[in-house]
């Protein structure tokens, strides 16, 4: 869901921006997969340095009982279901019990340790509803484990000389994830309780605070693990609230005679909370067509198995298998541009050149052609407020999360004025829709053409302050164009140089709640 991004925000893209778009090179699944290597590769050296004590012998069989378990034990059990095996998914979940359990060589220990990476991998089928675990497979494999007795997760990843890459990796992650807001809210609950029980027993409020962060498993556990996208609940306000609930139990101490307070079980409650939250369970959507919205970008219709619980303006994670990888995974975000209650599920998606492989998968679509929706979420939706004016920008594909807005008869409720960002009048997409919604649409074309006759204002000349063909949208210019922007929530969508642009140029022109959805580029 890569927009064009149709004017250019700045010559020189900032930081984020740049981030935003050197992140969107892979998916997020590939990155945690990256990061998550980077960090086994890490410990073999600090082993080797003397700073780990495993001993390398150890590391190497532990490495490789987890990565080839779950690797083995995915495509059986994917032969044996009948479904194309998720590779990425077994290798992450390895290498999070490579480091979730101790690197040994005692027979009883790597026993455990087989029976979890079995067991993780058994709970993706068997721990399912529609096609969707219920559980984080690596928490629910540990603590599966852990109840027989042959072996019991101690999350040696909380080791302080670790950190040196923990913490960036987990930025990273975080950072791409969009999750910082709900990491926040875990890591203040969680180490909180757990420093004012230190406290209570003589340590020193550094020390408090440094045995949280450093000797336990809390920042692992809220990058790798809380924040998996497949066990979460679609809103972020579900999100932070669920994070304030495992933070409470992670930290808290108990025990009911076989069951104890542990990361794995705090989370495996979260991942049930989660569950019932939002949409549960998978589903199959069943292709029935597509057309071309401009020379560049390509509408895909599906008929979805079951009803679709959704908010104007989520998105949805389709599972898109292709054979020859091209580094991107195969889990891609789109979003619904389809009204809720329609009976179809609908998605604009770029399609010009270079075509990255999921989309090739989509353009290869035959009539009755099945493909699967994992997750449903995002906050990208309108106020509950009705009565306040909302301003939606969009640079050129970033229309879509709107059509569903404007499908549902959002414009007909509340004033809506429409900003529209593209190259030149034939990468207008939608056109039809945009002139019956309702909404007030203004059209800035970066090569100067006339606007199609629904917008209410288009280009103007470069006089004056207004903003001529090809210039840059600054906040002089978004004044000039929307001259109540001020009172207005602002909602932006389309690629991470057009949204940082946009979003400094709102908010120096006057916008207090400014909201944002970057597409990174798939």
């Amino acid at each position: 869901m890569s927009p064009v991004d149709a004017t250019k925000a700045s010559t020189f893209a900032p930081p984020g921006a740049r981030l935003d778009t050197l992140l969107g090179k892979v998916t997020m699944y590939r990155l945690i997969l990256l990061v998550l290597a980077s960090l086994a590769v890490y410990s073999l050296l600090l082993n080797a340095l003397g700073w780990l004590t495993f001993g390398i012998p150890e590391m190497l069989v532990h490495l490789g009982l987890c990565l080839g378990l779950t690797y083995a034990s995915n495509r059986a059990l994917a032969a044996l279901f009948h479904v194309r095996p998720h590779s990425e998914s077994s290798l992450i979940t390895g290498l999070l019990l490579y480091f979730l359990f101790w690197p040994t060589l005692v027979p009883t220990d790597m026993a455990g340790v087989a029976l979890a990476c079995v067991l993780a991998t058994v709970s993706k089928y068997a721990l399912a509803w529609r096609g969707r675990h219920i559980f984080n497979p690596a928490a629910a494999g540990a603590f599966a484990a852990g109840l027989t007795g042959l072996n019991i997760a101690t999350w040696w990843a909380a080791t302080p000389p670790m950190l040196l890459l923990l913490v960036p990796g987990v930025l990273l992650v975080l950072y791409r994830t969009r999750k910082f807001p709900m990491a926040a809210v875990f890591t203040v609950l969680a180490t909180s309780i757990v420093a004012s029980e230190l406290l209570r027993t003589g340590m020193s409020p550094g020390m408090a605070l440094w045995q949280p962060l450093a000797q336990r498993p809390l920042l692992f556990f809220v990058g790798f693990m809380l924040t998996e996208p497949l066990t979460l609940p679609p809103r972020r306000w579900q999100q932070l609230a669920l994070a304030a609930v495992v933070g409470v139990l992670f930290a808290v101490p108990y025990n009911f005679g076989f069951v104890a307070n542990s990361p794995e079980l705090a989370l495996l409650v979260g991942n049930l909370l989660a569950f019932f939250a939002g949409q549960r369970g998978g589903l199959k959507l069943h292709f029935t067509g597509s057309r071309a919205l401009t020379p560049s970008t390509t509408e895909f219709a599906f008929k979805p198995s079951r009803a679709v619980r959704f908010v104007p303006g989520q998105y949805m994670e389709l599972d898109l298998p292709h054979a020859k990888s091209d580094g991107k995974g195969r889990r891609r975000v789109f979003s619904l541009t389809s009204a809720p209650g329609s009976g179809m599920v609908k998605f604009g998606v770029r399609t010009a050149e270079p075509l990255s492989a999921a989309k090739k998968v989509l353009l290869d679509l035959q009539p009755g052609d099945q493909v699967r929706a994992t997750s449903v979420g995002g906050d990208f939706v309108l106020p509950r407020d009705q009565t306040r004016p909302v301003l939606l920008i969009a640079a050129g594909i970033g229309i879509t999360p709107y059509l569903a807005q404007l499908a549902s008869g959002a414009a007909h409720d509340r004033d809506i004025v429409l900003l529209l960002l593209a190259r030149n009048a034939e990468e207008i997409a939608y056109p039809e829709e945009l002139r019956t919604s309702g909404a007030r649409i203004v059209v800035r074309l970066a090569d100067g053409s006339l606007a199609p006759s629904f917008a209410s204002e288009a280009n103007t000349g470069g006089s004056g302050g207004s903003p001529g063909p090809g210039t840059r949208l600054d906040a002089n210019s978004l004044k000039t164009l929307i001259p109540d922007i001020a009172g207005r929530e602002v909602f932006i969508s389309g690629s991470p140089a057009s949204v940082a642009s946009l979003r400094r140029a709102a908010r120096k022109a006057g916008a207090e709640r400014v909201h944002v959805d970057s597409f990174a580029g798939y």
